[in-house]
Formats: C-alpha cells, structure tokens, sequence
C-alpha cells in the first residue's frame, strides 16, 4: 500500500487540476494511487482521461484504487534540469513503471537508493508533498 507524504526542499512545482485529472489529484490528496478501467474491458490505464481508450466511451470508465506496487520498465537518470526548481535535485530519476494493475506510469524513483535503479527492480508508492493538499505520486525502490 502507499505511503504518507513527504516534503521536498526545495519546493517543487504544483501539479494542474483539470476535469479528466481532478479524482487522480483527489486521491493522491488523501495518500491513495488512483486508477481507471474500463467496465466493459477490464483495460487499465495511466494517464487520467474521459473516455476508455478500449471502447471510446465516457460511461465505462470507472476509478480505483491501486496497489501502488510496480516494476520499472525503463529509467533515465537526469543530470540537467531544464526547469529551475529541479536543479537543485540533480542527479534524479525519472522512470517508467509498470503497475501491477496493468498501466504503465511515467513518474521518479526516489529516496537513497534511487540512482542505484536497474530495470526490473520492485518499486511502491509514496507520495511527495507539494502544497496544501497536493500530494504527487512517486516511487521507492524496494530492497533485495
């Protein structure tokens, strides 16, 4: 399951609300990793939309919690920050997992351990802090 969140310094920006997104945003306020599937299909998908990318269709789409486990598929370790407030944090992580709920999430692998990421490693849900109720969705790797 996930994590209470965590503060980083310096602050990072905040992400933008808009109606496909604002449930994700809900539960990551709340510490819990929100999904969509497709009621028809089964199909599960990260980023939020509308619609089910399956069916083409607003009425089968419904939310739910994950799990908040996954494994990285793939990773990137930056060493230049194009944004101003994410030099500080060079060197960071920006991976791709794949959840257990089938979706496939861009997000960072964080924490002491991360610049040591490898493909396939285990990683779990923790949230990162970025305001007054706004909780961002990252990544711990899970120890061997």
């Amino acid at each position: 399951m996930t994590e209470q969140a965590y503060t980083p310094d310096p602050p990072l920006p905040v992400p933008r609300r808009n109606a496909d997104n604002a449930p994700y945003w809900d539960g990551a306020a709340e510490g819990r990793l929100l999904l969509q599937r497709c009621r028809k299909s089964g199909q599960v998908w990260f980023y939020p939309r509308q619609i089910s990318p399956a069916t083409w269709d607003a009425a089968d789409v419904e939310w739910f919690e994950a799990s908040g486990l996954g494994e990285v598929h793939s990773f990137s370790i930056v060493h230049r920050a194009s944004e101003p407030g994410y030099r500080p944090l060079t060197p960071f992580v920006v991976a791709l997992i794949d959840l257990e709920e089938g979706a496939r999430m861009m997000t960072n692998i964080i924490g002491p351990n991360a610049l040591g990421v490898a493909i396939g490693d285990k990683v779990r849900c923790v949230f990162e802090a970025r305001g007054e109720g706004i909780n961002v969705p990252q990544f711990l790797r899970e120890e061997r």
